[in-house]
């Protein structure tokens, strides 16, 4: 088989030496974030992907930790934007000065210019400022009076908001929901995890005890690593499948993009190099579809208000949609 891109295909040793990788930076987080490695996963999901992760939970639930941890697990910069009504798109990708011992001007770079950056109640903010943030999620790069700055890589925004606090906040825009890879919530704790965070009452920021594991750089080269996991056509005609079903849907009016698709795929080569496997297989895309693909649907307002969910209609769509037959291996 030939893989489906020019980059070298990922093999049965770089894979195992992605999964123990990966598996110490879910254990450093863990330590910050207690019971919840399923989530932990999903976020360096998103950071090896090279995508965006937006964290919607209840209040007092640990998402600025998870944040905080992810930041200090990876030796990278990182930044905080704490998103209010009068945040101005300056104040997020910066502004250009005139200096006037130079006589020239000079662009000074604003908190979006980090490896992680941490926006914190971004719903907080005007439609305006959050539509700062689409070109550099999207592309990379800012443009400030026409000229374009790169934030380098690696690059992921984890963005909070509170589901249940709606006084002086903005619905996210379909185009910015878009543009996160995933959605997730962290939930509150079990009695185990709870009772050892009260034991552990005089820490008040766990990630501040925690250790760097791997590098900025060394995040790039498991995300290239990752972006070579060999796909087969039948798993790339099972993501289509899924993806026309939702917009067939009669309940969703809007279903999945081909961006969504992309970004499907895109997780599920990172998820399947966190379990030792240098291949894609369907579970892997079952796994990740609701995180990944749930934001992206619209659904009818009359099928809202009778109570449909969007993740209820992906599981009845993965239910329907039949996975192609799983081969016991697949060689690159």
């Amino acid at each position: 088989m030939t893989a489906t891109d020019t980059r070298a295909a990922l093999t049965a040793e770089q894979a195992g030496w992605f999964a123990e990788t990966f598996e110490r930076l879910v254990g450093n987080v863990s330590q910050a974030v207690l019971g919840k490695p399923h989530v932990v996963r999903l976020a360096f999901t998103c950071l090896l992907s090279g995508g965006h992760l937006l964290l919607e939970d209840y209040p007092g639930t640990g998402k600025t930790s998870l944040a905080r941890a992810l930041a200090a697990t990876v030796q990278a910069s990182h930044s905080r934007i704490q998103f209010t009504p009068d945040l101005l798109p300056s104040d997020v990708t910066g502004v250009t000065i005139f200096d006037q011992e130079s006589h020239q001007f000079q662009f000074h770079k604003g908190p979006i210019f980090a490896s992680v950056v941490l926006a914190d109640e971004i719903n907080r903010a005007s439609p305006k400022t959050q539509s700062a943030l689409l070109e550099v999620m999207e592309e990379g790069r800012v443009t400030v009076d026409g000229i374009p700055h790169e934030v380098g890589r690696p690059f992921i925004v984890l963005a909070t908001q509170n589901p249940i606090e709606q006084a002086g906040t903005y619905r996210l825009p379909e185009a910015q929901l878009d543009r996160f890879l995933m959605r997730s919530s962290i939930g509150y704790p079990d009695s185990d995890a709870t009772i050892a965070i009260l034991a552990g009452s005089a820490i008040r920021d766990r990630s501040a005890t925690l250790s760097p594991v791997i590098t900025g750089s060394a995040v790039v080269d498991m995300s290239d690593l990752a972006a070579s996991v060999y796909v087969d056509p039948a798993v790339l005609s099972y993501v289509t499948q899924i993806a026309e079903a939702t917009r067939r849907a009669p309940e969703i009016a809007l279903g999945v993009s081909v961006r969504g698709a992309l970004s499907l795929v895109r997780a599920a080569k990172t998820w399947a190099a966190s379990q030792g496997r240098h291949y894609v297989i369907p579970d892997d895309v079952k796994t990740l579809a609701e995180p990944v693909l749930a934001h992206r649907l619209v659904l009818d307002a009359e099928a809202e208000f009778e109570g449909a969910q969007a993740g209820t209609s992906l599981t009845r769509i993965l239910a329907e949609v039949a996975p192609p037959a799983q081969r016991a291996s697949v060689t690159s």
